[in-house]
């Protein structure tokens, strides 16, 4: 079963904590995990997968609107 990388971010950011995207190509992007509290990465997720690159979309970071 392939996780919904869109619902983690979701849940992550829900939770407080923020996300940042530290590469990305045509291929795969991956995604750095960051704690509320601004710190060091926590987990990272790389994927190919569209629904993830349009939920990001040209955002840098979940700071981003």
């Amino acid at each position: 079963m392939t996780e919904d990388l869109v619902a983690i971010l979701r849940r992550w950011t829900g939770s407080g904590g923020t996300w940042r995207v530290v590469a990305g190509n045509a291929g795969a992007i991956t995604v750095a995990l960051l704690p509320c509290t601004g710190g060091e990465e926590v987990d990272r997720l790389v994927s190919d997968d569209p629904a993830l690159r349009a939920y990001i979309g040209g955002r840098a970071g979940s700071e981003d609107h």
